[in-house]
């Protein structure tokens, strides 16, 4: 059950600014007695907390004015992506901060070093710890960091997926691309392109990420779908690393004849172009990427990138955030579980 923040009370005033019940009620009323320096740290404690006082509640109310908004403190927890993500995802994020600061919301960010699963939930209880009411998160899908988001909600502590989705877990809602869709827009697009006969090479992050592997799956059954066999597409798994990424690239060119095209689950793109180019392939084979760069925008210039498939990261970043500020503040829910952003075809003519 989630608890919503609470109007401030005279006694948050008073455990804020150090003195008693009395005291705070002395400086309201504004009574003699009250040392200058105390006070000022009562009437601090009052802007800390936006408590008002019965009197001025009805006050407004009666002007049809609304009651300030209880505080709030928001956790966001990122994983140790770079790119796009990490750029997109943050300025979204320093939006909400923006956005959301007259609401009296403070926003914490924690970003993994690893991929771990031990260190999201010590950044989550980090996070816990610092006082979040309502937590965004990007994380693996892992039955460990699965039982700490329903931990989490036994608790009263909402968590909001984004990206990447613990489907599995008493998450609040996820907000991210349909990441079958597309990858299933991928394949359709890349079916166009190659002959019937051809290998294909997938490149994937890591799948043990919900999105990547989804995506992944979505590609895979829709090249079935199209007529390619199993046999003729070659998965294999980089963990979005460039150097993995350009030797993976560089041996497929190698050693499979029939290769014409590679899909680019995976955020290292600048690996395998590079390794394309490298092998005299460019313009040979057809690459297909996801989401959106400057590095990224360049390729699909200079023609050695076709196409990439995007989604809307920095609405990924801020959504989840104004969601759960709704949900604590004025006990407003997300109106579905699950949210889906926008997903765009961006070749060399639309790059604007």
């Amino acid at each position: 059950m989630i608890v919503l923040s609470k109007r401030p009370t005279i006694q948050d005033v008073a455990e804020r600014a150090g003195v008693s019940r009395g005291t705070v009620d002395r400086v309201l009323n504004n009574r003699s007695y009250v040392r200058d320096e105390v006070r000022e740290r009562v009437m601090a404690a009052i802007r800390e907390t936006g408590y008002l006082s019965p009197r001025e509640a009805h006050r407004r109310m009666d002007a049809g004015r609304p009651l300030p908004l209880a505080p709030v403190k928001l956790g966001v927890l990122l994983p140790n992506w770079g790119g796009p993500f990490h750029a997109e995802v943050s300025r979204g994020i320093q939006s909400a901060r923006a956005a959301l600061a007259e609401r009296h919301a403070e926003i914490r960010v924690c970003m993994c070093e690893t991929d771990l699963p031990v260190e999201a939930i010590e950044l989550l209880d980090e996070l816990l710890g610092w006082g979040a009411q309502g937590i965004a998160l990007c994380a693996l899908e892992d039955v460990s960091i699965e039982a700490k988001v329903n931990e989490l909600a036994e608790q009263g502590i909402p968590c909001i997926t984004f990206n990447s989705d613990l489907p599995n877990s008493r998450r609040l809602c996820f907000i991210g691309q349909d990441y079958a869709k597309s990858g299933r827009i991928a394949a359709e697009l890349l079916s166009k392109c190659i002959p019937a006969d051809a290998q294909v090479l997938a490149m994937a992050g890591n799948l043990e990420y919900n999105g990547h592997r989804t995506r992944l799956d979505g590609f895979c059954r829709h090249m079935a779908a199209k007529g390619f066999a199993a046999s003729q597409i070659e998965v294999i798994e980089t963990y979005n690393n460039y150097r993995l990424t350009f030797n993976r690239v560089t041996e497929a060119i190698r050693t499979m004849p029939g290769l014409r095209a590679i899909y680019m689950a995976n955020r290292s793109v600048t690996g395998c172009v590079d390794a394309v180019r490298a092998a005299g392939m460019t313009g040979r084979l057809r690459i297909i990427a996801h989401d959106m760069s400057e590095r990224r925008r360049q390729m699909l210039r200079e023609g050695s990138l076709d196409l990439t498939v995007t989604q809307d990261l920095y609405r990924q970043g801020y959504q989840p955030l104004t969601l759960l500020c709704d949900l604590l503040q004025q006990g407003r829910s997300p109106e579905s579980d699950l949210i889906s952003t926008d997903i765009s075809i961006v070749c060399a003519q639309n790059t604007d």
